[in-house]
């Protein structure tokens, strides 16, 4: 999924975390609600503003950010 529309960073805006559409729900906060056992169903309740592509976006996100995690070894 390409996330570059929906996830947004702006400096100005919840400290430069990665927010969803310019909104000030971050992908951290949607990702620790599913974490924490929320529906997606659940999170579209409570954030009225969110869509199911938002959530997806942050999913998409997250994976690819962990792609690109590495550990070194000495």
């Amino acid at each position: 999924m390409d996330y570059s529309q929906i996830i947004t960073i702006d400096p100005g805006k919840r400290s430069g975390k990665p927010c969803i559409r310019g909104l000030r729900i971050t992908v951290y906060d949607v990702l620790g609600y599913m974490a924490a056992g929320m529906s997606q169903e659940e999170i579209l309740a409570d954030f009225p503003d969110l869509t199911e592509a938002d959530i997806r976006a942050c999913l998409a996100f997250a994976a690819d950010g962990e792609r690109r995690f590495e550990i070194v070894t000495s």
